[in-house]
């Protein structure tokens, strides 16, 4: 481990669109002592090309660029493809489609060096729309009510923390404490909560109330994707996964972790229960239901909101039978 050093992992796939303004924005920081770990994830555009060109002009003797190439694994496999080789005292990761501001890496080094006994900091972030990136349309902490708590892990359970990857930077002792194998689930995605979960369990997190990272969102991300019932199930399944495989991995008392997994089983299942009633799926309405009641999980607003569509679902049930 070098002392002082910024690692940051960037995993990429088909990322030749916005690859170079990624890395222009690490070339650009106001802080000299980066080392860049670049994870090429089976890519068939121009992305390898350009990582060859941005290391030719990155490296100084200050500054470090690996290379990684690997078949199409996912984002979870690139990100512990890059685990294996961080060399610095603090670690970022970040996506090769959004972009730092210049001052970003320096402003949180600053922030961890003066204050010792925080494990990671957090900086706000600029959202922006893909056709703009000249004005931004709202900030990560938008909506966020408990920002500047250094006690995380809950909240980050909840999402309701500052969740954009490029936002972070944790200890390099702090992750090697809390995950000394320096592994993740393998998912496609949830890497923050992989990586941020064990930390904010056992260490306070600093809010830098200042948007350090530009977040560009994208009509074709994985976020903003297919939209569909059986999209939706699919990914809030494995969300729920991916937490569940992460609190397993951490080290806690049993009764405290089953407490958390139920908490987790519980809002997946609401989340389900509310999927179903917008796409007026009745009979996973009444499935989800039952799981909710078994749960012991319903509320009064729960019981209604079944009611009333238990009450439609028997109104479309009466019109097929009637006219068929």
């Amino acid at each position: 481990m070098k002392s002082g050093y910024v690692s940051i992992i960037v995993p990429c796939y088909n990322a030749a669109a916005t690859l170079g303004r990624f890395m222009d924005s690490v070339m650009n920081q106001t802080y000299s002592y980066i080392q860049v770990i670049a994870i090429n994830d089976g890519s068939t555009d121009q992305t390898a090309e350009i990582l060859k060109n941005y290391k030719a002009k990155f490296v100084t003797s200050e500054r470090e660029f690996i290379i990684i190439t690997q078949k199409n694994l996912g984002l979870g496999s690139a990100i512990n493809s890059g685990l294996k080789h961080i060399q610095g005292e603090y670690i970022c990761w970040a996506d090769p489609d959004d972009f730092y501001m210049k001052d970003s890496v320096e402003k949180r080094v600053a922030i961890l060096k003066s204050n010792p006994d925080y494990g990671a900091v957090s900086s706000d972030a600029y959202y922006y729309d893909e056709d703009n990136l000249e004005r931004p349309v709202g900030r990560a902490s938008d909506g966020l009510r408990n920002c500047n708590s250094p006690y995380q892990f809950e909240l980050l359970l909840e999402e309701a923390s500052i969740f954009c990857p490029g936002c972070h930077m944790v200890r390099y002792s702090v992750m090697e404490e809390v995950n000394p194998k320096f592994y993740i689930y393998p998912a496609r995605r949830g890497q923050n909560w992989q990586l941020l979960l064990p930390v904010y369990y056992k260490y306070k997190r600093y809010f830098l109330n200042e948007p350090l990272y530009g977040y560009v969102r994208y009509s074709d991300s994985m976020s903003n994707g297919d939209n569909s019932e059986e999209q939706l199930m699919y990914r809030l399944e494995e969300h729920e996964k991916i937490i569940l495989e992460t609190l397993d991995g951490m080290s806690m008392q049993e009764k405290e972790r089953e407490k958390y997994k139920n908490k987790i089983r519980c809002r997946y299942t609401l989340k389900r229960f509310y999927v179903a009633i917008d796409h007026r799926d009745y009979k996973r309405v009444r499935e989800e239901y039952s799981n909710i009641k078994t749960m012991q999980c319903n509320t009064i607003a729960i019981d209604k909101l079944y009611k009333q569509n238990k009450s439609l679902c028997a109104k479309v049930i009466y019109k097929i039978w009637h006219f068929r």
